[in-house]
């Protein structure tokens, strides 16, 4: 597995599950912009695969900005101004690769040619810059599978997006339009696995890794009581992440096909999938390939605290 990551507060999480999971093998990290800027999501990767003891595991520098090269627009409201809840190792220094985000992702796909699966829960820039240097790529990869969009839940930063999405969609219509296989998470399931005060009890009482997760949480919470009425989180990343690895079905995901509003209205961001099909209980539709989870087995929220708190051995 290969993680593209904008490392905010559900990046954590996500990488601490992939790094966990059983019969996951993550061979590199690649950062981007999105939730905060490149460089603190670089320096918050690196922070916690030295928590996990995985510092063999490269993190590259990606992308700085959209694809178009407008201003990038990070939210420090929801992650704190250092991605971590205010409460990260902003004084930690990475080892960085030598490679930027996109040419470690080429690479990887060539030495795990046919089996590498990509995980990518930021803004899709890498990938796009990585399919525009090699449009190859696409073949030599096993999977895709994203946290982002929505197809039948509204948008999280319009009504109609979802923030990975909407902070690059030029970059997302490349990463839908190439030819390989996508899964995509988006709000639809992730704001259906919450992250609880329970949850966040149980890691503060763990070791150092799920301390420190509590910790960031506590910010995370604050900024979603205003959207949920209480305490407690969406799982975005991690969620993608459990796809992905099998830790969680997939109980309703039809494969059909799905584009990006680049457009300037109102929908700019808004992933367009044809879901016209569920009426029939959603037949297979020809030359489609991105799979579209509507709905998840329960629980994996409990699973992804009980891989958090053996982090420490």
């Amino acid at each position: 597995m290969l993680l593209d990551c904008d490392t905010g507060i559900d990046d954590a999480l996500a990488i601490i599950t992939a790094g966990r999971a059983p019969g996951v093998d993550l061979v590199g990290i690649g950062c981007t912009w999105g939730n905060i800027d490149v460089d603190q999501a670089v320096r918050n990767s690196h922070h916690l695969l030295t928590l996990l003891g995985r510092t063999d595991i490269p993190v590259a520098r990606g992308a700085a900005g959209p694809l178009d090269g407008s201003p990038p627009v990070y939210s420090p409201h929801v992650h704190g101004r250092d991605g971590a809840g205010n409460v990260g190792a902003v004084d930690h220094v990475p080892q960085v690769s030598p490679e930027s985000a996109a040419e470690q992702l080429l690479r990887l796909s060539r030495e795990h040619e046919g089996i590498l699966h990509i995980v990518a829960v930021g803004p899709l820039t890498n990938l796009a810059l990585a399919l525009e240097t090699d449009p190859d790529l696409a073949g030599r990869v096993a999977h895709v599978t994203i946290m982002g969009g929505a197809a039948l839940s509204p948008g999280n930063v319009t009504a109609a997006a979802e923030a990975n999405i909407f902070h690059d969609p030029e970059a997302a219509a490349i990463v839908f339009a190439a030819p390989w296989p996508m899964t995509m998470v988006g709000l639809d399931v992730t704001m259906r696995s919450l992250i609880t005060e329970k949850h966040r009890a149980r890691l503060a009482a763990g070791g150092s890794v799920a301390r420190h997760c509590a910790a960031i949480l506590d910010h995370y919470f604050d900024f979603y009581t205003g959207v949920t009425g209480r305490r407690c989180a969406g799982n975005h990343d991690a969620l993608a992440v459990a796809v992905a690895a099998g830790l969680v079905q997939a109980t309703l995901s039809p494969v059909v096909h799905v584009e990006v509003d680049t457009s300037d209205g109102p929908s700019r961001g808004s992933t367009v999938a044809d879901l016209r099909g569920m009426w029939a209980d959603h037949p297979p539709v020809a030359g489609a390939r991105h799979r579209v989870v509507l709905q998840t087995s329960p629980g994996f929220e409990d699973t992804m605290i009980a891989l958090i708190l053996t982090a420490d051995g």
